[in-house]
């Protein structure tokens, strides 16, 4: 990848059987991926950034095609998210480099994924975590496909790192009884319903 120094990856999957109430007859499977790599403005105020965003499509679409991979198939995703963890010798704006790297990777890997893909960002200290927000792929306004997975590793980002995250997700919260617009129902014109 050009002019990008990857110091670590790291993906996880989870499995949600029930929260307690009775096991549906489909589990819902959450999987996150973080590549924390150099920041190349660390330390400094760098007026022009937007040029690394392409050196971060590479990182996006590797790390989109891992994720649908674990997951068992685009056909499989209904919920996704991006996210980003800076160092503390960066400054929030880098991390925002992430929005069009990590979220385009993912649209452009699932089809029917009009909706905009969700994401957070802050400035951290070794150790940082995120919430990631999750919202489903077609839909925003889905409401049982409102999520969020934590995310972090206890050795990163360093002061001159960031750590770059997307998120996936194969349907709703399991026991959703929240109401609103149903995945079932949407219409999946304008990314919103």
């Amino acid at each position: 990848m050009p002019d990008l120094s990857i110091r670590k990856t790291a993906y996880s999957v989870e499995e949600i059987f029930h929260e307690g109430g009775p096991t549906p007859s489909k589990s819902l499977r959450r999987a996150a991926g973080i590549a924390v790599i150099t920041n190349p403005f660390a330390g400094r105020y760098e007026p022009d950034i937007q040029w690394f965003m392409e050196d971060l499509k590479p990182l996006g679409l590797q790390m989109a095609t891992r994720l649908v991979e674990m997951l068992g198939g685009a056909d499989q995703i209904e919920g996704y998210g991006k996210g980003a963890l800076v160092g503390a010798d960066g400054e929030l704006e880098h991390g925002a480099l992430w929005h069009a790297p990590g979220g385009y990777a993912m649209r452009a890997l699932l089809d029917n994924s009009n909706a905009i893909v969700p994401s957070t960002k802050k400035v951290v200290g070794v150790g940082g975590r995120l919430d990631v927000p999750i919202t489903h792929i077609n839909a925003s306004y889905v409401r049982g496909h409102f999520d969020a997975i934590e995310v972090g590793l206890n050795d990163a980002p360093k002061a001159h790192e960031m750590a770059l995250v997307l998120v996936m997700s194969t349907g709703a919260r399991i026991h959703n009884r929240a109401g609103g617009l149903d995945a079932k129902d949407i219409i999946g014109k304008d990314g919103l319903r």
